[in-house]
């Protein structure tokens, strides 16, 4: 008699709650499966700062050009910029050290799937060597002083890192 009440309450409560239920099941199919692809090979995926960094150096260049000709009596402008460095990242980084040697590794966080990716602690971006600004209205010393101080405040360099020449 225990056997069919319960059995009667259950299949009640089932009826009751059968949406709830199948949500559940669902979330726990999913929760099963790893979401993104893995590469062949790769469950431990360390990043490096090639592949992280967004930095490109041309863009930039291109991107003062069409900045630096909109300056009042500039005209045409070319821009080259030389880089000291390229952008870099410090790691997070764990280690053991004994009397004779310290080793260490970078600290890694899981991303999910498989997927491993080392802690950055800080992002520096690139460090400028010097730039060459040809414009054609750089006969004018005030175009010139124009834009020697954009691209001094755009990229760190000091005004005697930067030369402005006139162009054709």
């Amino acid at each position: 008699m225990k056997g069919t009440v319960w059995s009667r309450k259950a299949l009640e409560l089932f009826g009751k709650y059968k949406y709830v239920l199948l949500v559940l099941l669902v979330g726990v199919l999913l929760l099963l499966f790893p979401s993104g692809e893995k590469e062949e090979g790769k469950t431990n995926a360390i990043l490096t700062q090639e592949s992280v960094s967004q930095f490109s150096r041309e863009a930039l260049e291109e991107k003062l050009k069409r900045t630096l000709s909109q300056v009042e009596g500039a005209g045409e402008v070319y821009v080259i910029l030389t880089l000291k460095e390229g952008p870099k990242q410090v790691l997070a980084q764990e280690g053991s050290a004994t009397e004779t040697t310290r080793e260490t590794a970078p600290v890694l966080a899981s991303r999910g799937g498989g997927i491993q990716e080392p802690v950055t602690v800080q992002e520096m971006g690139p460090s400028y060597l010097g730039a060459l600004v040809v414009a054609q209205g750089a006969g004018d010393p005030s175009v010139k002083l124009a834009l020697t101080q954009a691209v001094s405040a755009l990229t760190g360099l000091g005004a005697d890192k930067i030369s402005v020449c006139k162009g054709k």
